[in-house]
């Protein structure tokens, strides 16, 4: 998280506003370096789970509010910066969701997104399919052609776009979101079935230390409000 908040750069003025924050884990990091940090989530137990975490790091300068990130209960022009991490694939309507987060950016602020790149062409319906397995809430991973014209027909300068990969154990990656063991089992079978030169994923599992591992592609992109 130091990398992102070294990337985004934001000063002690700033307020910023993360969009599907969950428990709010990357709106705490910001906090100690900006003047106010606007946390947003639908589900409001995660966001008290923030606001618990939050006094106990005794940060004071943060707001925790309930609200869909299709419609933003704010002002226009109302952030600095507008962050957004692992949450587009979740979003039905990623163009509603984006234009909401650029309607309440600054002139001259930044928006932040950062996500799960898609599969290639050809494996990114099996790939969906297997988040969806793992996540019944996951709805598609975007194409760093898709995100960067969100950025682009949205009339932002792109001053950002990086991709990391990120390495998961596949026991690691299905108990973070307690996917019933029948499942579990579906899926690692057909991690295996790849392996062992059967119909790819979309994920080119490996195997390190005895374990089923892959790399995530995590993108990064930034834009600046003209």
């Amino acid at each position: 998280m130091n990398y992102t908040i070294s990337c985004v750069a934001p000063c002690r003025e700033n307020t910023l506003l993360e969009v599907a924050a969950g428990t709010c884990a990357c709106g705490r990091s910001f906090a100690p370096v900006v003047r106010t940090v606007v946390c947003l989530d639908a589900t409001v137990p995660m966001l008290r789970i923030g606001q618990q975490e939050a006094d106990k790091e005794h940060l004071s300068n943060m707001v925790f509010v309930k609200g869909y990130a299709e419609e933003l209960p704010f002002l226009d022009n109302s952030f600095d910066i507008v962050f957004s991490r692992l949450a587009f694939h979740h979003f039905t309507d990623v163009t509603a969701v984006f234009s909401e987060m650029v309607r309440v950016l600054k002139p001259g602020g930044k928006l932040v997104m950062i996500d799960m790149e898609a599969a290639d062409k050809m494996l990114r319906n099996t790939e969906d399919e297997i988040e969806t397995q793992r996540d019944p809430s996951h709805v598609k991973n975007l194409s760093k052609t898709e995100m960067l014209s969100l950025f682009e027909t949205h009339g932002l300068a792109i001053e950002k776009c990086e991709t990391t990969e990120m390495p998961q154990r596949l026991e690691n990656w299905l108990a973070l979101t307690r996917t019933p063991e029948p499942i579990q089992r579906k899926i690692t079978e057909r991690m295996r079935s790849e392996l062992a030169g059967g119909e790819k994923t979309g994920f080119s599992p490996y195997v390190e230390n005895g374990t089923i591992c892959f790399n995530q592609k995590w993108l990064l992109m930034m834009g600046r409000k003209r």
